[in-house]
């Protein structure tokens, strides 16, 4: 059986540069982690990952804390199936494994407790909400300064690392392209108010109807909760006011489909009656009809920046920035929804 020994030799290295190497732990030229990984390949040496994170009293596992919501199947939607997968494939190519936990919103949330327990070295918090449950179990987690992160999802405290996405440019553009196209009597369908993001895309909307001179009107300004059950509850309103609306900005795919089925239902035109800009640019944005101009958000790319900046941070405490703070680009996605 090949050893760590033989490994060194081949690759001219110390025996504590191979474990280093293996480990992750500490900075390192690229060509020096280079030839120890070919080295341990062609002699098909592999660490014993339980082993080697024990003897560095770590789980090697990346934890992905998760709302658990009874009757929502988190998994099938977009927001989270993509923000998951990039968070795994930054994991899979450090050798982490990966760990999801389950809270329960209502509740403050004891997340330190899985650092002491040795179940997680870092972890991810997707879901979060400005609840004050919610809020008071993040900054526990960030007074005890261990690694962590949570996505899309802004609070007031500076120790509270985060990946987001512009949401207020996002939107700002959403909007900027109907008022391009002639609209001037533009609602918005927003998501829950608890999450800061539809703070964010209220922002945006805002700011690109009063740069263009365009009064708010708040009574076609309506709200649901990002399900697309909820965007065909909120049909029969808009429907309504169709005679006051030019366009409608969505703030997300599954309410804007959910949206347009029910206006469909009840006779509406789309987009000759009215013109839909949604927001994520989802798998099923291209397939509705007429397609959805929608703007796109990095999901995937923001879990695993997240992640890898979680594990680099794990790697080398001494030289890696303590406190993310990540905000990635948005991009318009122009189809027929919005009348081209």
């Amino acid at each position: 059986m090949t050893n760590r020994k033989e490994v060194a030799k081949l690759a001219g290295v110390s025996e504590a540069t191979v474990s280093r190497v293996l480990n992750g732990i500490g900075p390192m030229k690229e060509s020096t982690r280079v030839r120890v990984l070919e080295a341990a390949k062609r002699l098909n040496y592999e660490l014993n990952a339980v082993a080697s994170s024990f003897a560095r009293g770590r789980s090697g596992n990346l934890g992905v804390v998760l709302p658990h919501v009874p009757k929502v199947h988190l998994f099938s939607t977009y927001y989270f199936s993509e923000l998951l997968s990039g968070i795994g494939e930054a994991v899979r190519s450090r050798g982490y494994g990966l760990l999801l936990l389950f809270r329960d919103p209502s509740s403050v949330y004891d997340y330190a407790s899985l650092y002491r327990t040795q179940r997680v070295d870092a972890c991810i918090v997707l879901g979060a909400n400005a609840a004050e449950s919610e809020s008071e179990g993040i900054d526990r987690l960030a007074a005890e300064k261990l690694p962590f992160c949570v996505m899309d999802q802004r609070f007031d405290n500076p120790l509270v690392s985060i990946v987001a996405a512009d949401h207020v440019q996002g939107s700002y553009d959403a909007v900027k392209h109907l008022i391009g196209k002639g609209c001037r009597n533009i609602g918005f369908l927003n998501g829950s108010p608890q999450y800061s993001n539809s703070w964010d895309r209220m922002t945006g909307y805002r700011q690109a109807l009063e740069e263009a001179g365009i009064r708010v009107d708040d009574s076609i300004v309506y709200e649901g909760n990002y399900s697309r059950t909820s965007g065909i509850n909120v049909a029969e309103a808009v429907y309504r006011d169709l005679g006051k609306l030019d366009a409608i900005f969505v703030g997300n795919d599954r309410m804007a489909i959910g949206l347009m089925q029910g206006l469909r239902e009840k006779g509406c035109r789309l987009p000759e009656d009215l013109k839909v800009v949604a927001y994520d640019d989802s798998d099923s944005a291209s397939l509705t009809e007429p397609p959805l101009t929608t703007v796109k958000v990095p999901f995937y790319e923001m879990g695993k920046l997240a992640a890898e900046r979680l594990l680099t941070l794990l790697a080398d405490k001494d030289n890696a920035e303590p406190v993310i703070n990540e905000i990635l680009q948005t991009e318009l996605k122009v189809r027929k929804s919005s009348g081209i």
